[in-house]
């Protein structure tokens, strides 16, 4: 199921459940993953992309392992807020994706989330083979620290 709005995606999110955020590029996914309160999403890993199964699976693997709830996509929308075809990329991918599982999925607007996880490395001296490693991961915690918030703003 693919929800448009986070709002819809907080209604049909379980209670006690994690959630994944993904930050989707062309030869990598960036994996974060949330606590079970949903207070703190904490970069995971970052997959080498292959073919769609392959990388589906793994996803799909990640969620079984760590019980998660649904999937946060980084929706990267051009900076005057219009999408391009990595914003069609990023759908499609999701539509594939919800063909393989009854997890919801939600799109966050990812502008400067990579900038912002670029940042925090260099802030924490982190030298650059260690970012290129871990550049996708971090980022994708961003995206899915930013949908925490907003859901944390959506309960009563």
């Amino acid at each position: 199921m693919i929800c448009d709005e986070i709002e819809a995606f907080a209604e049909v999110l379980g209670p006690m459940q994690a959630i994944a955020g993904l930050d989707l590029g062309t030869r990598t996914i960036g994996v974060a993953v949330s606590d079970r309160l949903r207070q703190v999403a904490t970069p995971l890993e970052t997959i080498k992309r292959r073919k769609f199964g392959l990388d589906a699976a793994r996803l799909l693997e990640i969620s079984d392992a760590r019980e998660i709830g649904g999937f946060v996509l980084g929706l990267p929308r051009n900076m005057d807020g219009s999408e391009g075809p990595r914003c069609q990329s990023t759908r499609a991918f999701a539509r594939n994706l919800a063909r393989l599982t009854d997890l919801p999925i939600t799109f966050w607007d990812e502008r400067l989330s990579t900038v912002a996880a670029e940042r925090a490395l260099l802030e924490a001296d982190t030298s650059r083979a260690r970012r290129a490693e871990v550049i996708d991961h971090v980022a994708a915690g961003f995206i899915l620290q930013g949908a925490l918030d907003r859901l944390r703003h959506l309960s009563p």
